[in-house]
């Protein structure tokens, strides 16, 4: 189902505005790590509305079917050929893209980088993405809320990707977290947990049977998420499990329960957010402006999850719940702009 959406989205991207744009009209990219995962959908399906939100530009969307870099380098190289006034790129492997980028900065095509900080000599001057270290931290906070004051044992930590480092910060606000307010608690990991959602519900199912008295298990992906509160629904136990974005599944674990919470790093948002920028900038002939802007992240608890599985039951329904704050958000863009140092 979600291959599908990126396909159709690729196909209709160019309908920008409410109808065809013309022949010259700006031509720009978004470049996702895959199409087999929540977090690329949301984002390809917020970069859509960020593009209608513009109008008189055409959008194209490139992903391989599965986290592969390799296949993404190949299918970023043909957008620098068919987007040549501007392209967000959201990828798992920075390292990869040093060149491809450089070059077409080079080039003077207008570049954005997206959820992953561009790595060092890509020459890309602005991203968008989210304290990823504040989420974690937020999110390690609420399990906190929810311990003794003087807890002490293990919690848990996970992660498909180890050394993406949006994902390592995640996990190190996590741990900054617990060492600041629960010293007594000791913090396992991150392990290794995998993309392959069957090959992440094992490696879970099998942490929570090797650490039966562990006070919490935390993830930084969306796997994560729907598998702890499914591991958790198998073996049963008091302890506390929570992770990353906004699966149903995941969504339904924090209504009945099971997870105490979902941290959003509002994807959908962060892919509005990339490409009206770009497209705006394109459409005007103007340069992107420079730095960091951090869309912001959304914890999810039993407070707040009707109101937000009502907003991910529909594109439409997200627009809807967007609009108004994604016009204050862009009222003042400029000021929300930080280095890229600071970024992480």
């Amino acid at each position: 189902m979600k291959r599908v959406l990126i396909a159709v989205l690729v196909l209709t991207a160019a309908c920008s505005g409410g109808g065809p744009t013309s022949s010259g009209a700006p031509k720009i990219g978004f470049s996702l790590a895959t199409t087999d995962a929540d977090f690329a959908q949301e984002m390809a399906a917020g970069g859509k509305f960020g593009a209608d939100a513009v109008g008189g530009v055409e959008l194209q969307i490139s992903a391989p079917n599965s986290v592969d870099p390799p296949a993404q380098v190949k299918l970023f190289g043909d957008l620098g050929r068919t987007a040549p006034d501007g392209i967000a790129i959201e990828d798992l492997a920075p390292e990869l893209f040093v060149r491809p980028l450089a070059d077409l900065a080079a080039r003077k095509i207008r570049l954005v980088g997206v959820d992953t900080v561009p790595a060092p000599g890509s020459n890309v001057g602005l991203y968008v993405g989210n304290d990823n270290r504040g989420a974690g931290r937020q999110l390690a906070l609420e399990a906190i809320k929810l311990l003794p004051p003087d807890a002490s044992g293990e919690v848990v930590l996970g992660t498909p990707n180890p050394g993406v480092p949006v994902l390592d910060e995640r996990a190190n606000g996590m741990k900054e977290a617990f060492a600041e307010k629960l010293p007594g608690v000791k913090v396992l990991g991150p392990f290794e947990t995998k993309n392959d959602p069957a090959a992440n519900f094992e490696i879970w199912n099998g942490l929570v049977k090797a650490h039966p008295k562990a006070l919490a298990f935390l993830g930084t992906g969306d796997q994560d998420a729907y598998n702890l509160a499914k591991a958790k629904q198998t073996a049963g136990g008091s302890y506390l499990v929570a992770a990353f974005d906004l699966d149903p599944k995941t969504l339904a674990a924090v209504k009945d329960g099971t997870s105490f919470a979902a941290m959003s790093p509002e994807h959908y948002f962060k892919g509005y957010v990339a490409i009206r920028m770009l497209a705006e900038a394109a459409k005007a002939g103007k340069p992107l402006p420079e730095g960091w802007v951090d869309p912001g992240h959304l914890l999810v608890t039993k407070a707040n999850v009707d109101e937000i599985t009502a907003r991910q039951a529909s594109d439409q329904a997200k627009r809807d719940w967007l609009k108004s704050r994604a016009d204050e958000f862009f009222t003042g863009i400029q000021s929300r702009l930080r280095p890229m140092s600071e970024a992480k």
